[in-house]
């Protein structure tokens, strides 16, 4: 589980822009003409058009890629009733794992009331706005009330998260959990822990699927649903069970299936121990499990065992369910989310996890040899198949049950849609960190005087992602660290310049002068440059005290590369080290080379950085499709940087074949297949999409990026440095925290490597 303090959490949300979504305008509007067709009197004509068909509405405004997430507060995560307005943070951050994982639009609304006849007038009233409404953190048995008759008065898809989101994800893992023990569903003893919403809704799902109500067993914290209890609600009576048993710990003797959505530690060893051969238990109380995964694994061997918990096998996250089934929903129109179409959704699910699992997953949790069994038996959220699986697979639902208004839907073509809608990947850092984790490394921070940098260090440390090593004045860096309240009581610092280091600086400088003695550098000097931390830290990581290095956050890029060059050196392979950027883009990322290093590269230097490219790209787990960019297209027009990338790209072709390159082309042949199709259809390129670019030289690379992330609004994530024989990555100036994180996540990896 992710660790932070509390002040990292409210800076997260209050640092730039306050809170986490923002509403973007989807068509121009720079010119007079633009605001006249946005607004008056342009706007007029779609207000007609839809006034005279109200399925318009779909047609010429967002309706159909918006939805409204709701709630009133009464159940704000496991913190209780909150009210509306302390809930807000919540559902801006559900309407981001919307938008990320399925690029569904969402407004947050928090109603203030806990009347639910008010509550509903309010969601009827609004509901005009939304093509789907899903509600939110509303305590029960209130939720259920409200969900019914929001759902009875709608005509577009509704769902409370809470309830249908669990149901789905762990009906799915119960589906394969059920395939892979060889048991009967229909046959199965279920015992739940927990009466709430999710609980309810779970079991009734479970029950859609074939579990019979008689074999069902529901507690809650005072014992069994039984015929003797006299303190139930009606919706708690629903789920009465005629047993002997009182207590859970009676209930789950010989059970096959514990479902547990109540509280730590409602399982003891001993419960587990009495259920019946090959149980499957489903702990999953927020934040800790009703039994711990250590405790449960110890206990049965024959266990298959999932949590709500991400550093757990089978963790059960609503996130694999409600994006992509309201993206299904959207786009075939449903007038509902019905229980053929979570059905779809569990199936679709349980499909997915029995498929080989690509690369990009095993790589992002450093797991070659995940596969379909006890420890995998639902899909991990950074699958990119989700979107292509499930949406399909509830639109379908909804096509064939009678609640979509769109009737008639070429699948290839949908599928194909999804993927371009989401883009390569939107995950690529979320798996990198993933895979950061799975085999922490000793990451040297060179600039930890700098307070960005020490919080970075900080973060990398409660994260799991690398065990970071300040490097800078010991005084310098306790007393920042203590006037920003931050705890580095555990970070091991080194102070290069202390006399308690004497030795270390000249065993370093020995190395580095047996390295460029014939460089000019004398063992006098070499001893001198020492003192400087860039050279300490790079032969710090030579000697393997530590496994990686990020610098640069105070000092020039040539400062850091250059140390980098002369003591640790460029690989064997190579002739040319260089940079790269990932640009982060609505369509998904990009890479660009060189970006950083190669003032005027020849085109020896283009084939080395298109290799380095080529490689490191595919560490990301995407597959390079490159374009070498220039002025003209293939010899239209001649010049130096013409001849010497149809030369870098004849050996390229020739040497490495497999690399997907072509070139030279301008900008806009690479990034337009379809011109770049009609125009030369010759390309090795064919119909595919570039993903990656390579500069014709370093002031083009180094334009282009900071273009596209200034004026572009794109996230870069860099410069990766390539091609150096252990890993060393040097910042931007005035990067920011979450910057410094994901190059040291970067340089985590790098070092797995070697």
């Amino acid at each position: 589980m992710a660790s932070f303090t509390k002040q990292d959490a409210l800076e997260y949300h209050a640092k730039g822009r306050p809170g986490k979504i923002q509403v973007i305008p989807t068509k121009p509007y720079s010119t007079q003409r633009d605001l006249s067709l946005a607004y008056s009197p342009g706007v007029a004509e779609p207000c007609l058009e839809i006034e005279e068909n109200p399925e318009d509405a779909y047609k010429y405004t967002a309706k159909g890629n918006l939805v409204a997430v709701i709630s009133n507060g009464t159940a704000v995560l496991g913190l209780g009733n909150l009210g509306a307005l302390a809930s807000k943070p919540v559902m801006e951050g559900k309407g981001l794992l919307f938008k990320i994982f399925s690029d569904i639009d969402v407004f947050d609304i928090e109603v203030n009331t806990t009347d639910i006849d008010k509550f509903v007038e309010t969601v009827i009233e609004i509901a005009p706005t939304f093509g789907g409404i899903n509600l939110e953190d509303i305590k029960a048995p209130e939720c259920f009330e409200i969900e019914r008759r929001v759902k009875e008065a709608l005509d577009i898809p509704v769902m409370h998260d809470d309830q249908h989101g669990t149901a789905i994800i762990s009906a799915a893992g119960l589906v394969s959990a059920l395939d892979l023990t060889g048991k009967d569903i229909s046959k199965i003893k279920l015992v739940v822990s927990g009466a709430g919403a999710s609980a309810s809704a779970c079991t009734r799902l479970y029950m859609a699927l074939g579990v019979k109500r008689e074999n069902i067993i529901m507690c809650d914290s005072k014992g069994t649903l039984n015929p003797r209890r006299t303190d139930l609600n009606e919706s708690k009576k629903e789920f009465v069970t005629d047993t002997d048993a009182d207590t859970l710990e009676e209930a789950l003797k010989g059970a096959d299936f514990f479902l547990g959505l109540s509280v730590k530690g409602a399982m003891t060893k001993e419960m587990l121990k009495s259920m019946a051969p090959h149980p499957v238990v489903f702990a999953m109380a927020n934040p800790d499990p009703e039994i711990s995964y250590e405790d449960a694994m110890a206990t049965r061997d024959d266990l298959i065992f999932a949590t709500g918990r991400s550093d757990h096998p089978n963790q059960i996250n609503n996130v694999l369910g409600f994006p992509f089934i309201f993206r299904g929903a959207l786009d075939v129109r449903a007038t509902a989310i019905n229980e053929e179409m979570k059905l779809a959704a569990v199936y679709a699910l349980a499909a997915l996890a029995k498929e080989p699992v690509p690369d990009v997953v095993k790589k992002a949790y450093n797991n070659p040899e995940m596969s379909y069994g006890k420890e995998y038996i639902v899909p991990t959220p950074l699958d990119p198949r989700l979107i292509e699986f499930v949406p399909p697979a509830v639109a379908k639902a909804a096509m064939d049950s009678g609640v979509a208004r769109v009737k008639e839907m070429d699948w290839d073509k949908y599928k194909e849609q999804l993927r371009e809608r989401m883009g390569i990947d939107h995950a690529i850092m979320r798996s990198m960190t993933i895979k950061a984790k799975n085999n922490p490394k000793r990451v040297l921070f060179s600039d930890a005087n700098n307070l960005k940098v020490l919080q970075a260090a900080r973060i990398v440390k409660d994260e799991g992602i690398g065990i970071p090593i300040l490097l800078g004045k010991e005084g310098s860096i306790n007393k920042l660290a203590k006037e920003n309240n931050i705890d580095i009581s555990d970070l091991e610092l080194v102070d290069s310049i202390s006399s308690d280091n004497e030795q270390k600086r000249k065993e370093f400088a020995e190395i580095l002068y047996e390295k460029r003695k014939r460089r000019g550098i004398s063992r006098v000097k070499a001893q001198r440059m020492m003192y400087d931390r860039n050279y300490f830290g790079v032969a710090m990581v030579e000697t393997g005290e530590v496994d990686a290095m990020i610098s640069g956050a105070t000092t020039n890029y040539t400062d850091v590369i250059r140390p980098a060059l002369q003591i640790i050196g460029k690989r064997d392979d190579v002739n040319r080290i260089a940079g790269m950027y990932i640009m982060n883009t609505k369509k998904g990322p990009y890479f660009f080379a060189d970006t950083t290093v190669n003032m005027k590269p020849t085109a020896e230097d283009l084939m080395d950085v298109a290799v380095l490219t080529n490689e490191k790209v595919r560490e990301f787990g995407v597959d390079p499709v490159m374009a070498m960019l220039n002025y003209s297209n293939f010899g239209s027009t001649d010049g130096d940087s013409t001849q010497r990338i149809m030369k870098s790209i004849e050996m390229l072709h020739k040497n490495r074949p497999d690399i997907m390159i072509d070139g030279e082309m301008q900008a806009n042949f690479a990034l337009n297949k379809e011109l770049r199709v009609a125009r030369y259809p010759f390309s090795k390129l064919g119909n595919r999409d570039v993903n990656t670019l390579i500069f014709p030289n370093l002031s083009s690379g180094n334009i282009a990026y900071k273009l596209l992330q200034e004026i572009g609004s794109s996230e870069a994530i860099g410069p990766i440095l390539m091609g150096l024989k252990k890993p060393v990555h040097v910042l931007q100036l005035a990067s920011s925290v979450r910057e410094i994180v994901d190059m040291a996540t970067i340089a985590v990896v790098d070092a797995q490597q070697l």
